[in-house]
C-alpha cells in the first residue's frame, strides 16, 4: 500500500468540490488532512497524508478536475547545535511535533507529527529550525 504526502492547491473554481469524498468513496483512499485552508470561491491549499493501492488513480482524478498535486518534498529539521530547548515553539505548535520532554524539559521534535506550518521557524529565537529541501 502507497503512503504519501501531497499538497493540493486549489483554484476558485474547485475550492468548492468534494474531492474528499470521491478519493475516499471512489477510489478506497485512506486520507488524513494535516493541514487545510480552503473557503468556497476562493483559492485554497491543503496538506493530506495519502494510503492506498488506488493512490494513482486518486491523484489522477484530483490533476483531472484541475487540483494542482505537488509531493511534500520539503521537510523541517531541528538543528542540535544552535537549539537552547527555549520552549518558544512548542507552544505554536499545532501538532505538537514540537514539545517539551518532561522531566528533563529538553525539547523535542517528531517529525513524522510535522504539517509544515513552518510557525517554528518564524517563532525559533536562535533559528534552530530549518528547512531541508
Amino acid at each position: 500500500m502507497t503512503t504519501k504526502k501531497v499538497v493540493l492547491r486549489f483554484s476558485a473554481e474547485t475550492a468548492d468540490k468534494p474531492i474528499i469524498y470521491h478519493l475516499v468513496k471512489d477510489y478506497d483512499l485512506i486520507i488524513n488532512i494535516l493541514k487545510a485552508q480552503i473557503n468556497p470561491h476562493k483559492e485554497g491549499t491543503m496538506v493530506l497524508e495519502i494510503s492506498g493501492d488506488k493512490y494513482d488513480e486518486g491523484i489522477s482524478f484530483l490533476e483531472k478536475q484541475g487540483i494542482l498535486v505537488q509531493p511534500l518534498e520539503t521537510e523541517v529539521v531541528r538543528n542540535e547545535q544552535r537549539c537552547t530547548s527555549c520552549g518558544a515553539c512548542s507552544v505554536h505548535c499545532p501538532t505538537q511535533a514540537l514539545y517539551i520532554e518532561r522531566p528533563s524539559m529538553d525539547v523535542r521534535f517528531d517529525g513524522e507529527k510535522c504539517i509544515l506550518c513552518l510557525m517554528c521557524l518564524k517563532i525559533c529565537p536562535v533559528r534552530a529550525m530549518e528547512v531541508r529541501v
